[in-house]
């Protein structure tokens, strides 16, 4: 199913995750790698996917990046989303992410992670947690197991669909709405109020 809602099956699923776990190319990113005339790797990230990622993390749901490349581009792009669990060079990305979840002091359970991946490397991952996303642009056999797909390809908000229906799910997104949609308070300006004057009956001055 796609869109930032969830059908009945994957919904269950979703109430109960504490942890998203991201691939980063073909995701994060577009798929595509630029190397730059120096052999710098370059990547774009979409500003919605951010968001998204911050959202989560201020509702407490965990997210980690698994990654096959090393980038230094990623690891700043999760230091600014305030993203702590990162694995990068990392092909066998099942043990990664035991890795990642034995430095957490309460790790949770398998079956309340969610993982979005778009290629092969990702599919044990995403055969052993609870939830399993993917994107329109990943491989046939990812999204003929995935429970959930995107409907914007990866790169382009799709991470923000993800985002957006586990905080749909979890019965958290109307309170980031009201959050940002609240009434700005009245605030009462004195900076041009004209000082009063009142005459003083004995001497007839102002005071």
């Amino acid at each position: 199913m796609t869109s930032n809602t969830f059908n009945n099956a994957a919904l269950l699923k979703a109430k109960n995750i504490r942890l998203l776990v991201l691939d980063v190319d073909g995701i994060l990113s577009d798929g595509r790698i630029t190397f730059s005339e120096s052999g710098e790797e370059l990547k774009s990230f979409h500003t919605l996917d951010g968001q998204g990622i911050r959202l989560l993390l201020r509702a407490g749901i965990h997210v980690a990046v698994i990654t096959g490349r090393k980038s230094t581009i990623v690891a700043k792009r999760c230091a600014d989303l305030g993203i702590s669990l990162v694995a990068q060079g990392r092909e066998d990305k099942y043990t990664a992410l035991q890795e990642l979840l034995a430095t957490l002091p309460t790790p949770p359970a398998m079956e309340h992670i969610a993982h979005m991946g778009d290629d092969l490397p990702d599919l044990l991952i995403m055969t052993q947690v609870g939830l399993a996303l993917s994107v329109p642009n990943g491989h046939i056999e990812v999204r003929n197991r995935a429970h959930w797909q995107s409907s914007r390809q990866g790169g382009q908000g799709a991470v923000r669909e993800a985002c957006d229906a586990l905080l749909l799910a979890q019965e958290k997104y109307q309170d980031i709405i009201d959050f940002y949609t609240a009434t700005i308070p009245a605030q009462t300006n004195t900076a041009h109020t004209p000082a009063r004057t009142t005459t003083s009956p004995s001497t007839g001055r102002n005071t």
